[in-house]
């Protein structure tokens, strides 16, 4: 690991003495961090520091539309765990607090962070909480297709699940460092799940669908005024496009939509039926609903859009810019008929910020043995 930049660490603490007036003024921590950085190559983020910057990290998130309560979010400083068994632990612990009473609420767990020539632990699920794939003889799967390669690994690597269900919950892979993998199953307390229900068609519960309620991102890098905490899982709560439109209907994901156009006697052989649109909205009827019913929090996507331009009206009037993706804050459905879609947004790199990994996950799980 390199050395942390000094420019990038001054630029951090004065945007961090610049909104915390309380702070007091920048210099005497601008020298006291130079000194550290000299000394050790990095630096140590007060609590204030690391909580600040964890928010504006969510703050910058550019494919975030839920950015409007970036300062609530809770920061769960456990930058003393660096071993893959602590980090497992505290993952757990993270989906437990994360949802007291089924009202999730924005959460990050901050672990070590990169020193030079000490690398940070390292989580290799893309979230905390993903369903397995099996791959079947005959060529399909059961469960989650995106996930059948990262099955496929766990398995070889001694993970006993096998074709359960299409909801089977995946094992966590944590890395000390750049070290091999360890493996460690999600107990099925710290996992709350919402089985899916309609309103109108008593049907749909005989298709035994279900999710998760916590989206805890865990395969990105927080990087904070130069320094890097390569395990940081984050979570705010789901929309219900998230997974009516895109995981439970996306071909490549549960593909539901031509069985919920054939339990709707839609015709799918026309697409001037608009088969998909009707089949699509009924499915994200049912995962609204049943969140409702469960009292788990959920938004949906035309509330989302209008608390997303109150955040741009806000950051704008504080003088600061917003960047935003338009193809990931625009709604996966209804796109223009939410009022995201009929504008152009600031496009920038900000810090602090949550950033890929430089490695795919299949590229740096290669070189360990898995037979």
């Amino acid at each position: 690991m390199r050395e942390v930049d000094v420019a990038a660490a001054a630029d951090f603490l004065r945007l961090f003495h610049a909104e915390n007036p309380a702070a007091g003024p920048v210099e005497p921590r601008l020298r006291e961090a130079q000194a550290e950085i000299h000394m050790t190559g990095t630096y140590t983020h007060t609590p204030e520091e690391l909580t600040f910057g964890a928010r504006v990290a969510w703050r910058n998130s550019s494919r975030c539309i839920g950015r409007l309560y970036w300062h609530s979010l809770q920061v769960r400083d456990r930058r003393e765990v660096n071993t893959a068994e602590g980090v497992a632990v505290e993952c757990v612990n993270h989906l437990r607090e994360a949802a007291p009473n089924n009202k999730v609420r924005p959460t990050i767990t901050v672990f070590a962070p990169d020193r030079p020539g000490r690398p940070g632990p390292r989580i290799w699920n893309e979230q905390l909480i993903r369903y397995a794939g099996y791959a079947m003889d005959d060529g399909s799967v059961i469960g989650d297709p995106r996930y059948v390669d990262f099955t496929t690994m766990v398995r070889k690597l001694g993970w006993s699940g096998g074709p359960g269900s299409h909801f089977d919950v995946l094992p966590l892979l944590v890395s000390e460092g750049n070290g091999p993998p360890l493996m460690c199953a999600v107990p099925g307390d710290a996992v709350l799940e919402v089985p899916l229900s309609h309103p109108s068609y008593r049907w749909f519960e005989s298709l035994g669908l279900r999710w998760h309620a916590v989206p805890a991102i865990s395969n990105m890098c927080l990087e904070i005024g130069g320094i890097h905490y390569r395990a940081a899982p984050f979570n705010g709560w789901y929309m219900g496009s998230e997974i009516g439109a895109r995981n439970l209907a996306d071909i490549d994901r549960y593909d539901l939509m031509p069985v919920m156009a054939h339990l709707l006697g839609l015709d799918a052989t026309d697409d001037r039926s608009l088969w998909r649109d009707r089949a699509l909205v009924e499915l994200n009827v049912a995962v609204l609903h049943s969140f409702g019913q469960a009292g788990v929090t959920m938004t949906d996507h035309h509330t989302e859009s209008r608390r997303f331009l109150t955040h741009v009206a806000r950051e704008e009037k504080a003088g600061r810019v917003c960047p935003a993706d338009w193809s990931w804050i625009v709604p996966p459905i209804s796109g223009s008929a939410t009022p995201v879609f009929h504008r152009y947004y600031d496009e920038a790199e900000l810090s602090p910020s949550f950033v890929h990994h430089p490695d795919s996950m299949d590229r740096g799980l290669g070189h360990w043995p898995v037979s």
